[in-house]
């Protein structure tokens, strides 16, 4: 989501930007090299890219898991914040897009952190966990194909430990969830998780209404 979180105007957005440690020179380039894509507005915005970068760095996160890069925003700040020898694997299906990222990931210095799989992202979840990958992942982030979020959030909650967060965007579809004139497609989709996550004992879950909504899912059986 690449403007500011829901409800904000402008001017309170660029005031909680601000209010946070400055962005990372290529976090900056690589949002306005973004920014006149066609499909710019899947890109997060840097208030979240700021919070994902500080549930790496407040969690200890050494292993964290992306599903859905585009042109590879959120996966340089969390990078960035990864400890020694921390590594993300980083899951899209456009090498368009995550060339972009690469590129952007290589001037940060932080390339050897991330390992892009390109291929459908259920596709590469089901192969971790015949690599044997099964309660590996420290951290989350799921940010691609509304429809698959419930399949997604399953084979995560195998590919993580207990503690472990899982960590999800666009849980709001622009305040479209809460308008019961609103249905169909994606807003039924994060309606259901939305749902099934409040009653999901495996986990312990807070919904915020930062960028246009994240999920923090923690596990706890």
């Amino acid at each position: 989501m690449a403007r500011g979180s829901i409800g904000l105007d402008e001017r309170l957005d660029d005031y909680i930007v601000a209010a946070h440690r400055p962005e990372h020179p290529v976090l900056t380039k690589l949002r306005k090299r973004t920014a006149p894509l066609p499909l710019a507005i899947m890109q997060i915005g840097p208030a979240q890219g700021a919070f994902l970068a500080f549930l790496v760095r407040m969690t200890g996160a050494k292993n964290v898991l992306e599903i859905g890069t585009f042109t590879g925003y959120s996966a340089l700040a969390m990078a960035l914040a990864l400890p020694p020898g921390g590594r993300i694997v980083a899951c899209d299906v456009s090498k368009e897009w995550t060339d972009i990222g690469r590129e952007h990931w290589e001037e940060a210095g932080v390339v050897d952190r991330i390992d892009l799989r390109l291929a459908p992202a259920l596709e590469t979840l089901a192969a971790m966990e015949g690599e044997g990958l099964r309660d590996h992942f420290d951290l989350v982030f799921i940010d691609a194909l509304k429809s698959e979020y419930d399949d997604y959030y399953e084979a995560c909650l195998r590919l993580v430990p207990v503690g472990a967060l899982i960590t999800f965007d666009n849980m709001l579809q622009e305040g479209d969830v809460a308008d019961p004139g609103k249905s169909g497609g994606a807003v039924d989709a994060i309606r259901g998780v939305n749902a099934k996550i409040a009653k999901d004992d495996r986990v312990d879950a807070v919904l915020l209404p930062v960028g246009d909504g994240m999920t923090l899912a923690r596990r706890v059986r």
